[in-house]
C-alpha cells in the first residue's frame, strides 16, 4: 500500500479532453440509449444497487425506483443517510396529497444543496447522488466527475492495457475496474492472467466481482452515470484503508524508535553493572595495607601493581569512556525523539561511575605510595638488622670469657709485681670497657629502631640485645669487685713494669681504634644520590689521611714490647716477656693492621662501584626527564588544540569529524612515546629510585594527562556525532547548523564554549526573537535547566532543532491510533493484531492498560496513557 501512496504522491498527469471530438459522437449515443431498453435497465439496476446500500444501514431496501419512492418515505429517508441531516418530519396519510408533499420535501432539499432540477428523472437524480458520491474539492458536477477521473487514472496508471480517459468506453474491457480493484484487494483478482477479453472464471475469487465486470463487458456503451457510481463507492472504501495503513505506519515507526531505546538502556545497565562490580571488586584490594615481612614479598605486591596499570586498568579506562559516549548518544536519541530523559537505575548514574572511579583512582595513588614507604622501610630495617648483628658479633666476640677472667682469684698467690700488673692490666680493661660502652649503647638504640619500625625477627633481636645488657651489667659488677680486691693487694705489691704498662694503655686504645675501623670499613651504606656516595667517599678519603699517623702510633706501641724485651734480654731476666698488663698481643696489634690495610681498598672498590650505580641511576632520571618534558607539553597542546578546535571549527559537520578523527588518529600513533616512557619508568623504579629532580612531571601525571586527553578527543568525536545525528534526525540543513555555529562564536566572548545569560539573549534578538521576559525565562529553563548561568554549544543547538524541526508528538500518536479504532476511546487486541505487524502489535497488547472509560467492553485497552507514556506525559 506505501508503494501504492508514492505513486500516487510522485506520478503528474495531464488530462486534454478534446471536447469538439467526443460531442457530436456522444449526442448520437444519448439518442440510441433513450431508445435502448437495455441502457434503461443497466441504469435502473445500478441506482437500485446503490439506493440499496445506503439504505440497508437503515433496516430496509427497494425493489423498484418508481414504486418504491412514489410515496416519498423511502426517498427522504434515503436523503437522510447519505448526507447524515434530519429532513422535515414526513406526512403519515396514504392519500395522494401526503405523497406529493413528501416528495416534495425531498426534492426542495435536493434544490437547497445546488442541484437544479429542470424535470424529474434520471438525469436529475444521478446530479444529486454525484453531489454525494463524490466530495472532491468542489460541489459542481464538472469538478467532482474530473476529481474522481483523477483518481481513477492515478490508481491504474501502471497496469497494462488500462487507460481511463472517460466514464464509459474507457471502461468497456472490464480492464480498468479489474486494475482499481486489484491495486486495493488484490486478493480478489489475479490481475495477471487477464487479457483484452475478460473472462474473470479461474481469476477472481469474488462473486461480486464477477458479477460486476460481466455487467459492464455486456453493455455496448457502460453508462457513465453507473461507472460513476461504482467508482465512487470504491473511492469511499479504499480511502479509510489508506488512511488506516498510513496511522499503522506511523504507530510501527513509533514502536520501533522506543524498542531501540530500550534496547540501548538495557545494554547500558548491563556495562554500568559490570564496570562498578570490578571497580567494587579491585577498591578493596587497593586499599589492603597489610605489610610482608620480606622485600621479596612486597617487590611482589609491586609487579601486581605494575600488571594492574599495564594490563586491567586500561580497558577498563577504555569501558568507562565508552560508557559515557553510549549514555550521551542514548540521551540524545531520546531527546531527537521527543522521549523522556533515561534515569538509570540507582547506583548506576554517569555521575556515579565517575565517583565510583574517582575512588579508584584514590586507593590507587595511596596504594603507591604504600608500597614504596614499605619496601623503604624493609630496605632500612634490613640494613639495621645487619648492623645490629654486626656489632653484636663484635660486642660478644670481646665479651667473651671476660666474666671468668674477672671472677679469677690469681691475685692470692700472685707476687707484688704480679700483682701491680693484674692491677695495671684491670686499669687497661676498665678502660677498654669503658671504650665499649659506646657500642652498647648503639646496640641498645638499632635494637629499640628496629622494634619501632616493627621488625619482623624483632623477638630474636631483643633476646639476643636483652643478653648483651645482661652480660654488660654482669661485667661492670664484677670489674668493680675485681678492682676493690686488686686495689687492697696493691699495698702489698710494689713492683711493676712501666712499660709493660704504657703497653698496655696505648695498645688497648688502638686495638680499639683498629677494631672500629674495621667495623666501619665493613660498614653497609645505602645512598639515593651521587652526592650521598660522593660524600662518603671523601669522609673515607680523609680516614685514609689518618692511617700514616696510625702506623706510626702502631710502631710507637710495637717499639714499647721491642723495649721490654731488649730490657729482659739485657738483663738475662728470667720472666716471661708477655705483658702482664695487657691482653692485646703485638701479633693481633700486627694481624689487625694488616686486616685494615685489606679492608681499605675493598672499601675503595665498593665506594666506586656504588658510584658508577648512582651514574647509571641519573641516567636513568636524565632519559626519563628528558622523554617526560617532551611528552607532558605535547598532551598539554593537544588539549588545547582540541578545545580550540571545537569553538573555532566552521564548514560541514562531517569536515569537522574528520579533522577530528585525524587528531584522534595522531594521538593513537603517538602510543608508543608513552609505552617507551613506561618502560623507562619501570627501569627506575627496579632500579629503586624514587626522586627526580631533573622534571616536574612524574609517571602517574603522564598517565593521567594521556587518560585525559584521550577522553577529551573521544567526547568531542562524541559531540560532533550527536550534531549530525540531531541535524539529519531533525532534518536542519548544513547551512542552518553553520549559522548556529556562527552565532555562537560569535557572541561568546571569552572564546571557552560557553554563553552567559546576556549573550544569549543578544544571540536570539540577532536571529530574529522576539523576546520578553517570561519567554526568556521560558527559554533559559530549558537550555540551562541547572541555573548554572551559562549556555553550552549543545545546549544552543538543541534548542535551535527543536525551534526549527518538526518532530511527533503524543497527540499524533493519539491521533493515529484514533484512525485504528474508528473513532473509539479503546482499541481491541484483535483490531491491534489486524492493523499492526504481530511484534508492533504484541508490544502494545503487552503495555497497554486496560480502558475503564466511557462505554468500555471486555478486552478494551487504553491506547491515550500508552500514547502519552511512550513521550514521558504520564506515569504509565
Amino acid at each position: 500500500m506505501n508503494s501504492m501512496n508514492q505513486i500516487d504522491t510522485n506520478m503528474q498527469y495531464t488530462y486534454n479532453y478534446e471536447e469538439d471530438e467526443y460531442m457530436t459522437q456522444e449526442e448520437e449515443w444519448d439518442r440510441d440509449l433513450l431508445l435502448d431498453p437495455a441502457w434503461e435497465k443497466q441504469q435502473r439496476k445500478t441506482f437500485t444497487a446503490w439506493c440499496n446500500s445506503h439504505l440497508r444501514k437503515a433496516g430496509t431496501q427497494i425493489e423498484n425506483i418508481e414504486e418504491d419512492f412514489r410515496n416519498g418515505l423511502k426517498l427522504m429517508l434515503l436523503l437522510e443517510v447519505i448526507s447524515g441531516e434530519r429532513l422535515p418530519k414526513p406526512d403519515r396519510g396514504k392519500m395522494r396529497f401526503h405523497k406529493i408533499a413528501n416528495v416534495n420535501k425531498a426534492l426542495d432539499y435536493i434544490a437547497s444543496k445546488g442541484v437544479k432540477l429542470v424535470s424529474i428523472g434520471a438525469e436529475a437524480l444521478f446530479k444529486f447522488f454525484l453531489f454525494f458520491l463524490t466530495p472532491l474539492v468542489s460541489f459542481t458536477e464538472t469538478s467532482a466527475k474530473e476529481g474522481l477521473l483523477l483518481w481513477c487514472q492515478r490508481k491504474t496508471a501502471p497496469y497494462r492495457n488500462v487507460n481511463i480517459q472517460n466514464f464509459h468506453l474507457s471502461w468497456k474491457d472490464g480492464l480498468g475496474l479489474c486494475a482499481l480493484i486489484h491495486r486495493h484487494r488484490p486478493d480478489l483478482i489475479d490481475y495477471s492472467k487477464l487479457n483484452k477479453v475478460i473472462n474473470l472464471g479461474g481469476t477472481a475469487r469474488c462473486p461480486a466481482v464477477i458479477w460486476l465486470t460481466s455487467d459492464i463487458v455486456n453493455t455496448p456503451k457502460p453508462d457513465e452515470r453507473a461507472i460513476m457510481t461504482y467508482v465512487s463507492c470504491f473511492y469511499h472504501a479504499f480511502a479509510g484503508a489508506e488512511q488506516a495503513e498510513t496511522a499503522a505506519n506511523r504507530i510501527c515507526k513509533v514502536l520501533a524508535v522506543n524498542q531501540e531505546n530500550e534496547r540501548l538502556m538495557e545494554e547500558y545497565e548491563r556495562l554500568a553493572s559490570e564496570l562498578l562490580e570490578w571497580i567494587r571488586r579491585t577498591i578493596p584490594w587497593l586499599e589492603n595495607r597489610t605489610p610482608e615481612k620480606t622485600m621479596q614479598a612486597m617487590q611482589k605486591k609491586l609487579e601486581d601493581f605494575r600488571d594492574y596499570r599495564r594490563k586491567h586498568k586500561p580497558p577498563k579506562v577504555q569501558e568507562k569512556c565508552q560508557l559515557e559516549i553510549n549514555f550521551n548518544t542514548l540521551q540524545t536519541k531520546l531527546r531527537i525523539s521527543n522521549r523522556p530523559a533515561f534515569m538509570p537505575s540507582e547506583g548506576k548514574m554517569v555521575s556515579d561511575i565517575a565517583g565510583a572511579w574517582q575512588r579508584l583512582e584514590q586507593a590507587e595513588k595511596g596504594y603507591e605510595e604504600w608500597l614504596l614507604n614499605e619496601i623503604r622501610r624493609l630496605e632500612r630495617l634490613e640494613h639495621l638488622a645487619e648492623k645490629f648483628r654486626q656489632k653484636a658479633s663484635t660486642h660478644e666476640q670481646w665479651a667473651y670469657g671476660k666474666e671468668q677472667t674477672l671472677l679469677q682469684k690469681d691475685y692470692e698467690s700472685a707476687s707484688l709485681t704480679e700483682v701491680r700488673a693484674m692491677l695495671r692490666k684491670h686499669e687497661a680493661f676498665e678502660s677498654d670497657l669503658a671504650a665499649h660502652q659506646d657500642r652498647v649503647e648503639q646496640i641498645a638504640a638499632i635494637a629499640q629502631e628496629l622494634n619501632e619500625l616493627d621488625y619482623h625477627d624483632a623477638a630474636s633481636v631483643n633476646d639476643r640485645c636483652q643478653k648483651i645488657c645482661d652480660q654488660w651489667d654482669s661485667l661492670g659488677t664484677l670489674t668493680q669487685k675485681r678492682r676493690e680486691a686488686l686495689e687492697r693487694t696493691e699495698k702489698l705489691l710494689e713492683t711493676i713494669d712501666q712499660l709493660h704498662l704504657e703497653f698496655a694503655k696505648r695498645a688497648a686504645p688502638f686495638n680499639n681504634w683498629m677494631e672500629g675501623a674495621m667495623e666501619d670499613l665493613q660498614d653497609m651504606f645505602i645512598v639515593h644520590s651521587i652526592e650521598e656516595i660522593q660524600s662518603l667517599i671523601s669522609a673515607h678519603d680523609q680516614f685514609k689521611a689518618t692511617l700514616p699517623e696510625a702506623d706510626g702510633e702502631r710502631q710507637a706501641i710495637l717499639s714499647i714490647q721491642n723495649e721490654v724485651e731488649k730490657v729482659i734480654q739485657s738483663y738475662s731476666m728470667r720472666i716471661s716477656a708477655s705483658n702482664p698488663y695487657s691482653t692485646v698481643t703485638v701479633d693481633e696489634i700486627r694481624s689487625k693492621w694488616e686486616k685494615v690495610k685489606q679492608l681499605v681498598p675493598q672499601r675503595d672498590q665498593s665506594l666506586q662501584e656504588e658510584l658508577a650505580r648512582q651514574h647509571a641511576n641519573e641516567r636513568l632520571r636524565r632519559q626519563f626527564a628528558a622523554q617526560a618534558n617532551v611528552i607532558g607539553p605535547w598532551i598539554q597542546t593537544k588539549m588545547e588544540e582540541i578545545a580550540r578546535s571545537s569553538i573555532e571549527m566552521t564548514g560541514p559537520l562531517e569536515d569537522q569529524m574528520n579533522q577530528l578523527k585525524q587528531y584522534e588518529h595522531n594521538i593513537i600513533n603517538y602510543k608508543h612515546n608513552i609505552d617507551k616512557l613506561e618502560g623507562d619508568h619501570q627501569l627506575i623504579q627496579e632500579a629503586l629510585v624514587f626522586d627526580n629532580k631533573h622534571t616536574n612531571y612524574t609517571m602517574e601525571h603522564i598517565r593521567v594527562g594521556w587518560e585525559l586527553l584521550l577522553t577529551t578527543i573521544a567526547r568531542t568525536i562524541n559531540e560532533v556525532e550527536t550534531q549530525i545525528l540531531t541535524r539529519d534526525a531533525k532534518g536542519i540543513t548544513q547551512e542552518q547548523m553553520n549559522d548556529f555555529r556562527a552565532s555562537f562564536n560569535h557572541f561568546d566572548r571569552r572564546k571557552n564554549g560557553l554563553m552567559d545569560h546576556d549573550d544569549f539573549r543578544a544571540c536570539l534578538i540577532s536571529m530574529g526573537y522576539d523576546l520578553g521576559e517570561a519567554e526568556f525565562a521560558r527559554i533559559m529553563s530549558l537550555v540551562d535547566p541547572n541555573g548554572q548561568g551559562t549556555v553550552t554549544f549543545q545546549s544552543f543547538i538543541d534548542f535551535m532543532t527543536r525551534e526549527t524541526a518538526d518532530t511527533d508528538t503524543a497527540e499524533q500518536v493519539i491521533a493515529s491510533f484514533r484512525i485504528l479504532a474508528s473513532d473509539k476511546p479503546y482499541i481491541l487486541a484483535d483490531e491491534l493484531r489486524r492493523e499492526l505487524p504481530p511484534e508492533q502489535a504484541q508490544y502494545c497488547i503487552k503495555r497497554m492498560p486496560p480502558y475503564t472509560g466511557p462505554g468500555s467492553v471486555p478486552g478494551a485497552l487504553d491506547y491515550t496513557s500508552f500514547s502519552s507514556a511512550l513521550y514521558g506525559e504520564s506515569d504509565l
